[in-house]
């Protein structure tokens, strides 16, 4: 079962307008994150809870399987930048992160056909939490 997600309506806005633009309309690999849009709780950004992941949020995370930490930066497909921690949304760890607040956990399947299960351990900074409705 798949956790309860929040997304702003901004960001919904700004992701539905990539999804329906014509270099991504068609691609199939984007379908899991048109579902997670698609069941997603959509609030006004002033109103975001400080402790989910929203786009261009930081966040602090544990794969549940070795205990390892990562800090990563959910961003849109333009700035994405793995050496800098910063992953697309339009990954599969990407779109699994949008939305999820502290304490949850989500698995996926990663590029080598591998299970992952990662928990939210922080939200690090939030554009939202910081009053930047810009980003």
């Amino acid at each position: 079962m798949k956790p309860d997600i929040v997304i702003s309506s901004q960001d919904l806005e700004r992701l539905e307008g990539l999804l329906a633009a014509p270099a991504a309309r068609n691609r199939s690999d984007l379908n899991g994150l048109r579902d997670e849009l698609a069941r997603a709780d959509v609030r006004e950004p002033q109103d975001m809870p400080k402790d989910v992941i929203t786009m261009n949020s930081r966040a602090r995370f544990r794969e549940l399987s070795g205990g390892q930490e990562h800090e990563l930066t959910l961003v849109y497909p333009g700035d994405a930048a793995p050496d800098a921690g910063k992953v697309s949304v339009f990954t599969p760890a990407g779109s699994a992160l949008l939305g999820l607040s502290v304490g949850q956990t989500i698995e996926w399947v990663n590029a080598e056909q591998r299970p992952i299960r990662l928990e939210v351990l922080a939200v690090t900074w939030q554009p939202e939490a910081s009053g930047r409705f810009d980003l």
